[in-house]
């Protein structure tokens, strides 16, 4: 399957932030992107693993110990 490649403004839509927070990811080097002329493109695929890798997953709550009366 060959992968899909997003704009700037694509990307942010995806994320549902603004444009200034996948231009701040490429300029940080914090994802892979491809430069086509001027243009930024990033594939799908990055984008995917970004989320995964900083997806917080829940905390599975403690079980409570009753103490036991002496």
């Amino acid at each position: 399957m060959r992968d899909r490649y997003l704009s700037v403004a694509q990307v942010a839509e995806l994320l549902g932030t603004t444009q200034r927070f996948p231009r701040r990811l490429v300029a940080e080097r914090r994802i892979k992107y491809v430069k086509v002329g001027r243009h930024v493109r990033i594939p799908e695929s990055v984008i995917q693993e970004y989320i995964d890798a900083n997806t917080v997953r829940p905390v599975q709550p403690r079980r409570r110990h009753l103490r036991r009366a002496a």
